[in-house]
């Protein structure tokens, strides 16, 4: 790759709680339920309380809504999250503070939002990336008569403001780990490094779910839904450059606590120069009529191979219409001789045996399985719920053993490559 971009400072959280102040030191992170309640206050949101849920304990989180990791560049937050907490200007470089195994979680009803729910213990804990996290869960009361859109706007920046915050504890303390990272390598410098024999230039297409409010993701702060392709450096992802507003199809989510830590990014990152040269990160919108995906898809291949990849992993957000969202982009990358692999989660029925994909590829074949999205899974009893008192697509309460399918668990079925599910043929 190319020279040292961006440095994160990772500190790792091993214990948490609520206290007079919010403070980090030797892996603890206490906050101060007062000032986070003030980051978080607007004026479409009556009240927020604020819990902490650990790995191991019999709590359940439903009606989760995103997730991020606390992130700063700085004092006040520097230029984390541009165009939300920091400035809208590019960013991927410098420093970044990272208070890893922590998670600001926002957890409440809102329209269009498809509830998801995380155990913190029991058989589903390992099936969710916040299974493993000390979770700060926010919950909220929108403010009497407050139109929606403006309570999931205060949601998103007061959540943003305090993550930044979260992080900016640990701005004194010394790192447990330091990790540079490179920005991916050019052609010209591929051919430099390897005169004799270029490594395949293997970079990302992200596909973001940008289908209105409530279902919608954000780049530098603006709503993507009717942006082009855009090459990216996987530095700003690590930066909050995109953050999520999308609520649906809870298995199938990529919240902002995903894209910071993009799965698919880093497993090319780890294996650059060793089997293959990290060429990049495209993202793309996922319109919801036929001729802007295929214009966006088209426009993904040519940039693309623009940017000289032989080959592109392509992931996607949600369900169905995403589907072809994906299969297109893969096809027009092979009608360009870029080798496509998919990341498909799977809608086979319960028992598996149901057309699996809505959309496929009609000329490329390299596809990846998440697992099954309908697949049921028994969840114990818990001894405490947060994010709402009754678990709604059951009308059970929150606390109780439920059966559902796995397209509930959080992140469960993710298709940004976090998970530990897929399926084979029988």
């Amino acid at each position: 790759m190319g020279d040292v971009a961006l440095t994160r400072l990772v500190h790792q959280v091993s214990q948490v709680g609520l206290g007079d102040e919010t403070s980090f030191a030797g892996g603890v992170l206490t906050v101060s339920a007062g000032e986070a309640r003030g980051l978080l206050a607007d004026p479409a949101l009556a009240e927020v309380r604020l819990s902490w849920a650990s790995p191991g304990q019999s709590v359940r989180i439903v009606k989760v809504l995103d997730a991020v990791e606390p992130r700063t560049k700085g004092p006040g937050g520097g230029g984390i999250f541009p165009g939300l907490v920091g400035p809208a200007r590019p960013q991927g470089s410098g420093q970044t503070h990272v208070l890893r195994g922590a998670a600001v979680v926002t957890a409440g009803y809102l329209p269009r939002a498809q509830e998801g729910l995380v155990d913190l213990s029991g058989p589903v804990a390992a099936l969710s990336p916040l299974g493993a996290t000390h979770n700060l869960v926010v919950e909220f009361t929108p403010a009497p008569g407050a139109e929606w859109g403006l309570v999931d706007s205060a949601l998103r920046r007061g959540s943003l403001r305090l993550a930044a915050r979260l992080a900016e504890a640990a701005l004194e303390a010394e790192p447990d780990q330091v990790e540079e990272l490179a920005s991916p390598s050019s052609p010209a410098r591929d051919r430099q490094a390897r005169p004799n024999g270029q490594l395949p230039r293997v970079g990302v297409v992200t596909n973001l779910q940008t289908q209105g409010t409530f279902k919608d993701v954000f780049v530098y702060g603006r709503s993507f839904a009717s942006a082009l392709p855009t090459l990216l450096d996987p530095g700003e992802l690590d930066d909050g450059a995109v953050v999520s507003g999308q609520f649906g199809h809870p298995a199938l989510k990529n919240p902002t606590f995903m894209h910071q830590n993009h799965p698919v990014v880093n497993h090319l990152r780890a294996r650059h120069g060793q089997d293959l040269s990290f060429a990049g990160v495209v993202i793309c919108p996922e319109p919801v009529d036929q001729a802007n995906k295929e214009l966006v898809s088209a426009f993904a291949a040519r940039l693309c191979a623009a940017a000289g990849f032989d080959a592109a992993i392509v992931t996607k957000e949600g369900g169905g219409n995403a589907d072809a969202d994906i299969a297109l982009k893969m096809d027009a990358l092979s009608d360009l001789g870029i080798e496509a692999v998919g990341l498909f989660g799977e809608m086979a029925g319960i028992d598996g045996t149901g057309p699996s994909i809505v959309v496929a590829p009609e000329r490329a074949t390299a596809m990846v399985s998440t697992g099954n999205y309908d697949e049921r899974i028994t969840l114990p009893a818990v001894e405490r719920a947060y994010g709402g008192d009754e678990f709604a697509l059951l009308k059970a309460p929150a606390t109780a053993s439920l059966e559902v399918p796995t397209a509930v668990v959080y992140c469960a079925l993710s298709p940004l490559g976090w998970g530990h599910l897929t399926t084979q043929a029988g």
